[in-house]
């Protein structure tokens, strides 16, 4: 039988030996026949449709390797899994496996023993890779997530434009498939554009007629734990709450512990066998919900999620309908909600912001290349620019030529290009305009009086002609928020019982994880420091005293300190001193005046990312009898704790003094911290 001969009934017999289906859709079979065929396609179809399997079929058929990159390590592993339970020899490469296991997989790949391999784009940027993959015997290469490459797309990565490069270098005749669910005219336009050799797009309908479609009005974050509250447990099955920030998936879950909904936090700072523990779970329905930020999802083959709720909008609908879409595969009634509040774009438009920085960061890199070789670390330093944007900005400045990659043994660094054209911000305003346009889309979705489900796939481009009765727009009832005394009572009792842990423990230390009263800027904790700090208001008030003695019992009741020890200003004059001597009184351990600063530094917010902030407090402190610390376990005080460099850098040096434990405890945590 000639392989790339295969008819439709021949093709159904080896799927249903191999994958134990009987039939291929009639669009899973045109882009197999023309994978065949040696074709480059695009394949834009809704999630659940069984993308993967127009590339993983012909994989099984083809003599050589299929290479599959892939944006996310959950993805990768789920389908990786379900390939070898098939007896077909899939493998991937990512970060979380050790060097000696992702060596051995690049070896087999080039002995021939694999059929398909998954890989993360960004290995384009790993010299072993690049060398490797000349020894292989490609036959297909498939680009997952293929609106990546655009920077029209909702989710680009740089990385994804060295897969173009490979790409482009292929034969021809080697067929190319790139495959996504969420894809605009532009974005599809755009990655016709670069992925050249006449590429094919074959588009399905985005139609998911099960889907019920809400969205509930909400004026505070408050009305949202609230509504979850009353609700959650109305809902059918198990599902996902979508949130938008990382403490929003730990308060939400803290929150359900208290009301008992049982549920899980997951987000991109859990290790990797607890964010695997908990994708399991999630398929065995051990819980009500997961609580995430978009971090879950793709790879996460559950046909029956009978809901997903959104606390946070996102950037856009097309955002929107990607998350939506992993519920309901199943083809039975979902439950869509989004809890609205406009005063929440702020974080889409931090995230706008993060993706395409301004001007001036581009001009602040372009100046210190032009003087230096420097790696990425030494640009985040010299710039004040955090990690992300300096990925953005240097993948930018490389597609203008104006800076290029060099390696100085093993050691990445940048160079600026002699005589090359002055940057041209013109496109990059053009992409921040677009995401604006796009965030406005996402609020015109939540506020239209019109089919939700017809707002979706119009702004897709999928033009359907159907009447939907499937939001609340369109028939279905309406859905409210009602605080009523007896859960704004719960939720208070919540507020006093829910104090957000400090993670700064490490081996190099004795510090242990700490402790704050509460988060900044939730109810009146931000305002009310900020006003002590920043205002001349005074000490802090008795409320955020107590908030942070209710705090260090829930976390240290069993503990017995020797000294409470407080960090020294910067700005704030006696404000901590007086803090820390106010919870001494109380807590009846002595206190320390005794730990100091032996030079200036600036103020931590003034600093973009952890190795400026690092380097601010390096060396920094100093204590004036340093006898008193050997031996003792020591409350460390501090108003605010962002990053955690000032703490960890005490609690280094105190380590060093022969400090037994060190525990932070403080007013209260910011909602981020830029993590190196």
């Amino acid at each position: 039988m000639d392989q790339f001969r295969l008819n439709r009934d021949e093709a159904e017999q080896i799927l249903k030996q191999k994958f134990g289906l009987e039939r291929f859709y009639d669009e899973q079979w045109e882009t197999i026949s023309r994978v065949f065929r040696g074709e480059r396609l695009l394949l834009i179809e809704r999630t659940g449709y069984g993308k993967s399997l127009c590339f993983q079929f012909p994989a099984i058929i083809f003599d050589g390797l299929t290479v599959v990159f892939s944006p996310l390590i959950a993805l990768m592993r789920d389908q990786v899994n379900k390939l070898q339970a098939l007896g077909i020899k899939a493998k991937c490469i990512n970060s979380n496996q050790s060097d000696e296991e992702n060596i051995n997989v690049i070896t087999e790949a080039k002995q021939g023993v694999l059929k398909i391999l998954y890989i993360a784009p960004e290995r384009q940027e790993n010299m072993t890779w690049l060398e490797e993959v000349q020894h292989m015997k490609l036959s297909m290469v498939v680009v997952d997530e293929a609106h990546c490459i655009s920077v029209w797309g909702h989710d680009f990565r740089p990385a994804y434009r060295r897969i173009i490069n490979l790409v482009n270098l292929l034969p021809k005749g080697l067929p190319v498939l790139a495959t996504t669910a969420t894809a605009t005219k532009r974005v599809e336009n755009d990655v016709a554009s670069q992925i050249t050799g006449d590429l094919k797009v074959i588009r399905g309908n985005l139609v998911r007629d099960n889907f019920r479609l809400y969205v509930v009005n909400v004026k505070s974050d408050d009305e949202k734990l609230i509504w979850l509250g009353q609700n959650i447990n109305r809902m059918d099955g198990t599902g996902i709450v979508y949130t938008g920030t990382v403490v929003e998936t730990e308060l939400i879950s803290k929150w359900f512990d208290f009301i008992n909904v049982s549920s899980r936090a997951y987000n991109s700072r859990l290790d990797a066998v607890t964010r695997t523990e908990i994708e399991q779970g999630l398929l065995k329905n051990s819980w009500k919900c997961v609580i995430s930020t978009n971090a879950l999802g793709m790879g996460i083959d559950k046909p029956d999620l009978r809901f997903i709720i959104h606390t946070q909008f996102p950037q856009s609908p097309v955002h929107y309908y990607q998350e939506i879409g992993r519920a309901g595969r199943d083809g039975l009634p979902t439950v869509i909600v989004l809890l609205y509040n406009p005063e929440d774009r702020d974080l889409p438009e931090a995230f706008i912001d993060s993706a395409k920085p301004s001007t001036v960061k581009y001009q602040r890199v372009i100046d210190v290349i032009q003087n230096e070789l420097l790696g990425e670390k030494e640009l985040m330093k010299r710039t004040n620019i955090n990690q992300t944007q300096i990925r953005v900005i240097r993948a930018d400045l490389i597609d203008q030529g104006i800076i290029r990659e060099v390696y100085i043994g093993k050691s990445k660094k940048y160079e600026f290009v002699p005589n090359s054209k002055p940057f041209d911000p013109s496109f990059y305003d053009q992409v921040r305009v677009a995401k604006t346009n796009e965030l406005k889309a996402m609020m015109e979705y939540a506020e239209t009086s019109q089919s939700r489900m017809l707002y979706l796939c119009e702004y897709l481009g999928d033009m359907v002609n159907k009447d939907f009765k499937n939001c609340d727009n369109t028939g279905l009832a309406k859905h409210h928020v009602y605080p009523s005394p007896e859960w704004n009572k719960k939720l208070d009792q919540f507020r006093l019982s829910y104090f957000p842990e400090l993670p700064i423990e490490s081996e190099k230390t004795n510090l242990i994880n700490g402790v704050a009263g509460s988060y900044y800027g939730v109810s009146n904790v931000g305002s009310a420091i900020h006003r002590c700090k920043y205002k001349k208001g005074g000490d802090f008030p008795d409320f955020l005293i107590t908030l942070m003695l209710k705090a260090y019992y829930s976390k240290f009741s069993k503990e017995k300190f020797d000294l409470v020890l407080y960090v020294p200003p910067t700005v704030s004059g006696d404000l901590v001193r007086h803090l820390a001597e106010r919870v001494s009184t109380v807590l009846k351990i002595p206190v320390s005046h005794g730990l100091n600063k032996n030079r200036i530094t600036q103020e931590q917010k003034d600093f973009a990312n952890n190795y400026l902030k690092s380097d601010n407090v390096s060396g920094a402190f100093s204590i004036s009898d340093p006898q008193i610390i050997s031996g003792k376990k020591i409350l460390l005080i501090d108003d605010i704790f962002d990053s955690g460099a000032t703490i960890k850098e005490i609690g280094r040096y105190l380590t060093q003094l022969g400090a037994r434990v060190i525990a932070p405890l403080v007013l209260a945590k910011t909602v981020s911290g830029d993590k190196l």
